[in-house]
């Protein structure tokens, strides 16, 4: 499946511009990850496009929510193992599927991760992930009340599995965001998420 094919697939399942923008997100830094592992950018940004597809119509992330239903409509679309395998890895605690290949490991470490940038950003006055730098990242992650659901244990694990000291890893991730600032809403003339 082209990164095309897997954009027309997020639209027809997915209204939710603020997932959509997330999707766009977690393939922004997965492309940035793939040169890294000598990963194809093209595999894994379409891996992480389509890693959230189903949530909206599957909110329910259990053996018969997301990502099972979801990785069983990738099949049948003919999309590749290696992408399906990724997207049930990213939720190991449910598919069993335990994440082992670079790809797998990486689409592990930038979900969470592109969720709390977000979060950051959309506290500074412009709204702007353009406006965000490690330094502000790093004292929003040490207040435990600050964008409470994201499980900042499982994101530093995750980096660590990828073999990336943290602060790189979230470098890396805001780095690819900033790149696609406007197409998440997150530029300076942008819209931000609803």
């Amino acid at each position: 499946m082209n990164r095309s094919e897997a954009w027309q697939l997020v639209q027809e399942y997915t209204q939710s511009e603020s997932l959509r923008r997330h999707m766009l997100a977690v393939e922004a830094a997965m492309r940035a990850y793939a040169p890294r592992y000598g990963g194809d950018p093209d595999v894994w940004g379409v891996t992480g496009l389509l890693h959230d597809f189903d949530y909206e119509q599957n909110p329910d992330v259990s053996v018969e929510g997301h990502p099972v239903v979801g990785a069983r409509i990738l099949r049948e679309r003919g999309v590749s193992e290696e992408i399906v395998r990724a997207i049930l890895a990213h939720a190991e605690a449910i598919t069993g599927v335990k994440p082992e290949t670079p790809m797998e490991k990486a689409l592990v470490a930038v979900d969470e991760l592109t969720g709390f940038l977000v979060a950051v950003a959309l506290v500074r006055p412009s709204k702007s992930i353009l406006d965000v730098e490690l330094k502000s990242v790093r004292k929003k992650w040490k207040d435990k009340l600050f964008a409470a659901p994201v499980n900042r244990a499982e994101i530093e694990q995750a980096a660590q599995a990828l073999g990336v000291e943290l602060d790189a890893h979230i470098q890396t991730v805001l780095d690819a965001m900033k790149a696609n600032a406007d197409a998440l809403g997150l530029g300076l003339n942008g819209n931000p998420p609803a």
